[in-house]
């Protein structure tokens, strides 16, 4: 039997939203604190639970869990599409996408 691969993708150069080279994080598409609740454990293989992730800037990364809580992410924000597809991530995205390597936004969106 052969095991999954349980390493999460290779780290690239720049956040996988904003494409801004900076310090990245790790943003588990399926939210971590999830990953125990008996729902999401019949949804997602522990591969799939422990592999599915973008690496994106502190930035991107705190906009995202600011204006959207874990298991509405689970539920409709499990890939990059997705989560561009939503307007206030796409909108802080693209305004982001112009600012420079090292720019880190005042405040954060808040949850709606």
């Amino acid at each position: 039997m052969v095991g999954h691969d349980l390493s999460p993708p290779p780290r690239p150069e720049g956040c996988e939203l904003c494409g801004r080279a900076a310090p990245l994080t790790r943003h588990h598409l399926i939210p971590r604190a999830l990953h125990g609740k008996a729902r999401y454990r019949r949804r997602f293989d522990r591969a799939e639970r422990l592999t599915a992730i973008l690496w994106l800037c502190h930035a991107c990364h705190k906009h995202i869990h600011a204006v959207l809580g874990e298991r509405e992410l689970a539920e409709h924000y499990r890939s990059r599409e997705a989560l561009l597809a939503h307007p206030e991530v796409r909108a802080f995205v693209e305004w982001l996408a112009t600012k420079p390597a090292g720019f880190k936004p005042k405040k954060a969106a808040r949850r709606r």
